[in-house]
């Protein structure tokens, strides 16, 4: 106590205490006493026409309240971010296996499930295209009506000529390769509470990513003036870009408007959340690469086709930033990117770290080893060589006006032990296995990118115990931005952890801030929480003043609690200051806009939104792992990442978002694979999908690169939450690859393919 907050040191979290304890309340802990139970009964079957939906049998059951349907959907009855092709509840058509049908409103979960069960619907099957090859099929059948050839989108980027540097390539290499489809598989699953408060407005307690935008798409599929929609969101149990878009609100909202003026509460279970929630996006591509003798980089061909499932979702966005990424952090001065993002009758895909770009990641990170392979020189070299430098132009024809630290990245994985030591450490490998070491080059931009309007609106209020309260109003979904914004209020206003308290986000107190996603959040919330905080010292400095007659503010300072007129020793307390001063006196507002590209080049064509970005997040990962020539199974051995984030507010906290970040990755790399039968899921819970545990984790090595600090930053800083996601998939393939000399082109990377059994 008394210590001010630094920024710039590791600091405990603020949360960590309550969340260590169990004592952190999640919007899965919320029973309202008394609510109902709701519940979505789903189609359970990939494409089909409803012919009919019996719900009499069931409403008839003790301890059913009311069961809707269609056509009980006020407004539009459509949702979705961008595109709204998603119904809240299906009219006639159902397009994959989670739709639903029918809602259900009851006393108690036994209820619940017995009316879910007594439901009599009949569904003429359709045929369904189930994988990007039947749904790009000549003739095939069309997700939706208004889709020609089942393409939510297809876009293509452009630079040089392309053509022509192929042909004055030395050496061309080739590849096609091929990425799964992840779930979050988020500890708390979709959940929330709701219900009709005595003004009319509508009140939602729920887990989310985006409660400001949840009250646009509640107001849309349901018709009513989002002005009347209060979202409270508490610590969310995990995100990952799976609470990014509406989940179980307009359920929620429908059930709410329906009961009457009681509680309801809707949470999927393991299950439903693995048939219904947002997954990351299967993806396919090809890519050529030309190069000369020597090693620079000439041309790219890169063709890449997502899978978004049965609805846009943010298919569209996330093929694009894929698009945007494929050529990696080098310097090509001739590209042809082109994407294609495809409907199919498969669960709907959305956003989820690295939003894309892990996918492409994938891709040209193993061609570079290949080219490396046929250069004859290191692939670490190689890498190094091309890496882009400020100022230059990237893949997609964008120069790099902010910082871009990938050099150092790089240089410092060709300086450490780990990588010097590569070729001793491969000779010494045990009987029956085989050692081999990958390195990848990573990038990730942060932010919406253009055309989006990426803004935020910091509130800070002094309390009446001369305490500050910072409303957050982007929610915390476990990456621990409210204790970022803890330690910059903590900073700024000189104040100790006893007299900093972050509240989460409610639309009622708070305002306007964007998703928490995109590697935007502390980003573009935290610089408006600076002025924020600069404001609120200068104004209490100014009272201050004039509580102790003081001339002019010099020689005044804050301290935990108080502030002091140093010459006099003179103080007032922050207590009688607050006591003092009126309440609109004591809440300072500030705003923040994120920058865009002023230099915007024509190399894009069928970009909604969302193109380009201006700030990156670079980094540079090596992986040694060992197979065991018998199983075939990759065991981890050393891990390192260096990370470009700009100047770091948190050392601890930078660590273990680049450790969860490669966490997660290696699950995608070596076992995480939803896999469907003909549009039905096949891996519904923890018992078939397979995340890695701890004893799966290796140690994970982290080092901060700060030789390049990002000017627009706050403090410096620039979002690292999503770029640790993307090197682990690639960089395990080239392990592999240089262990035992097959190369392995579809993730995951099993045991069963390092021994070329499918």
């Amino acid at each position: 106590m008394d210590t001010p907050i630094r920024l710039h040191h590791s600091l405990a979290r603020n949360d960590g205490r309550p969340k260590a304890c169990g004592a952190e309340r999640y919007a899965a802990d919320r029973y309202p006493d008394p609510y109902l139970w709701a519940g979505a009964l789903r189609s359970g079957i990939p494409c089909g026409r409803i012919l009919s939906v019996d719900t009499r049998e069931a409403a008839d059951l003790p301890g059913v309240f009311r069961i809707l349907t269609a056509s009980d959907v006020p407004g539009t009855n459509r949702q979705g971010i961008v595109h709204k092709d998603m119904p809240v509840l299906c009219e006639d058509v159902v397009r994959y296996c989670g739709d639903p049908i029918a809602l259900v409103l009851a006393e108690d979960k036994a209820a619940l499930q017995q009316a879910l069960s007594r439901i009599r619907f009949e569904i003429e099957p359709l045929p369904a295209v189930c994988s990007l090859d039947e749904a790009m099929a000549q003739g095939a059948p069309l997700v939706h009506a208004d889709r020609p050839d089942n393409v939510l989108a297809h876009a293509l980027i452009e630079t040089g000529d392309s053509a022509a540097a192929f042909e004055r390539s030395d050496i061309v290499v080739e590849g096609s390769f091929s990425t799964p489809v992840q779930a979050h598989a988020f500890l708390e699953t979709e959940c929330g509470v709701a219900r009709l408060e005595e003004d009319g407005g509508l009140f939602m307690e729920v887990s989310t990513q985006s409660p400001f935008r949840d009250r646009f798409e509640i107001a849309h599929a349901l018709g009513l003036s989002y002005q009347n929609i209060r979202i409270v969101s508490p610590p969310l149990g995990g995100g990952f870009g799976g609470k990014d878009g509406a989940t179980v609100q307009c359920l929620l909202g429908l059930a709410a408007l329906n009961a009457g003026g009681r509680w309801v509460r809707m949470q999927w279970d393991r299950e439903e959340s693995f048939r219904a929630g947002y997954k990351r996006h299967a993806c396919r591509m090809n890519y050529r690469l030309g190069a000369t003798s020597d090693g620079e980089l000439v041309a790219l061909d890169a063709r890449l086709w997502y899978d978004t499932g049965a609805y846009a979702h943010l298919g569209a966005e996330v093929m694009e930033l894929g698009m945007e990424h494929a050529g990696g952090p080098y310097r090509i001065p001739n590209t042809r990117i082109e994407g294609w993002c495809v409907y199919t009758n498969e669960p709907v895909a959305g956003a989820m770290r690295a939003f894309g770009v892990c996918q492409a990641t994938f891709g040209i990170e193993s061609m570079m080893d290949m080219l490396a392979q046929r250069l004859r020189i290191d692939p670490l070299s190689l890498r190094i060589r091309n890496a882009l430098h400020r100022g230059e132009r990237n893949c997609a024809g964008v120069r790099l006006e902010t910082s871009t630290g990938i050099q150092p990245c790089l240089e410092t994985i060709q300086a450490h032990p780990l990588w010097k030591t590569r070729d001793e450490w491969k000779r010494q490998a045990p009987r029956f296995r085989k050692r081999g070491v990958g390195v990848v080059a990573v990038w990730n931009a942060a932010g919406y990118g253009g055309g989006v309007r990426d803004a935020a609106i910091a509130k800070i209020e002094l309390c009446d115990d001369g305490t500050f309260l910072v409303h957050n109003a982007v929610s915390d979904m476990g990456q621990g931005n409210s204790c970022a914004f803890f330690q910059i209020a903590g900073h700024i206003l000189n104040q100790d952890t006893s007299r900093i308290a972050v509240k989460q986000p409610d639309t009622r107190s708070a305002y306007p801030s964007g998703s928490s996603s995109a590697g935007r959040t502390t980003y573009t919330y935290g610089k408006a929480l600076i002025t924020a905080c600069e404001r609120m010292k200068a104004r209490l400095i100014n009272r201050a003043g004039l509580v102790l007659f003081l001339q002019d503010d010099d020689g005044i300072e804050m301290e935990p609690g108080r502030i002091v007129h140093r010459p006099s020793g003179r103080e007032v307390s922050l207590q009688t200051l607050a006591r003092m001063m009126q309440p609109e006196e004591r809440v300072i507002l500030s705003e923040s806009l994120a920058p865009t590209c002023k230099d915007v080049p024509k190399t894009a064509k069928g970009f909604f939104i969302g193109f380009p970005h201006v700030i990156f997040g670079y980094g540079a990962h090596l992986v040694r792992l060992e197979i065991d020539e018998r199983t075939g199974e990759a065991a981890i051995i050393d891990y390192l990442a260096v990370t470009d984030g700009g100047r770091v507010l948190n050392p601890a906290m930078f660590e273990q978002q680049i450790q969860g970040g490669v966490a997660q990755g290696l699950g995608y790399a070596l076992m995480e694979d939803f896999r469907t039968r003909q549009g039905h899921v096949i891996t519904e819970d923890f018992t078939t999908y397979l995340i890695p545990a701890s004893l799966d984790t290796p140690d994970i090595a982290s080092i901060a690169i700060e030789a390049d600090e990002e000017e627009s930053g706050p403090f410096g800083m620039k979002g690292i939450g999503e770029v640790a996601m993307n090197g682990p998939l690639p960089a395990v393939a080239n392990a592999v690859a240089d262990a035992s000399g097959r190369r392995i082109c579809e993730g995951p990377i099993t045991a069963e393919r390092i021994l070329g059994l499918t």
